[in-house]
């Protein structure tokens, strides 16, 4: 069976004859290329600026009360940056993409994901992590009240379960439990400590309201 066979019996049965094949992928590249023809021709001012790859930029983040002087590639996450430039490992690396919140800091007192908060977005900002909450060697209060609550089991998530509780209680130093269930619900705890979580969260509003 010639090539002219074959098409026709593709034709038949319904399926795409090699003929068709080529010629709608012709017809695509006709259109990608006439796209960009356009986009080529068209005045300076209507065409998007490329940022090149390495491309960087100065930058001045205050993290827990000191600041840093960096230059930053526009893609860089404060994630990225916290922990593999300034060496906060405290700040967690989860999903990367806004769901889990291990990655919460603190942006001017609001919790944050700082995977999805661009390092140049920082510029400037009050930023705190897990780590500026301690007093040299002792804990926080919010940190302390997680410890005392037993509120993790493996650990991973507590980080960020922490920053988003000191978050809550800085707007609201006193949350009933549904505030509370509310508060820390953009963060996961894949081991399920909720109800240990929420007892911390209460434990620490009351810790931060003697002072202690």
């Amino acid at each position: 069976m010639d090539h002219e066979d074959r098409d026709k019996s593709a034709a038949a049965t319904g399926g795409v004859s090699r003929r068709g094949f080529i010629t709608s992928v012709g017809s695509g590249a006709i259109g990608v290329a006439a796209a960009s023809a356009l986009v080529q021709g068209a005045p300076p001012q209507a065409q998007a600026e490329a940022v090149k790859a390495g491309e960087v930029s100065p930058i001045a983040l205050t993290v827990n009360g000191r600041t840093h002087k960096l230059l930053v590639e526009a893609r860089w996450s404060l994630l990225h940056v916290l922990r593999d430039h300034l060496g906060l490992t405290g700040t967690k690396v989860g999903c990367e993409r806004g769901e889990c919140g291990a990655c919460t800091v603190l942006i001017d007192g609001k919790a944050r994901y700082a995977c999805m908060t661009l390092a140049v977005e920082a510029d400037g900002h009050d930023i705190t992590t897990v780590e500026g909450l301690m007093s040299g060697e002792e804990l926080g209060p919010t940190q302390r009240a997680f410890a005392e609550e037993d509120a993790f089991q493996c650990g991973y998530c507590t980080p960020g379960q922490v920053m988003a509780a000191e978050g809550l209680l800085r707007a609201n130093p006193s949350p009933d439990l549904d505030q509370i269930r509310h508060g820390m619900a953009g963060n996961i705890c894949r081991c399920g400590a909720y109800a240990h979580i929420f007892k911390a969260v209460a434990k620490a509003a009351d810790l931060k309201r003697q002072g202690r």
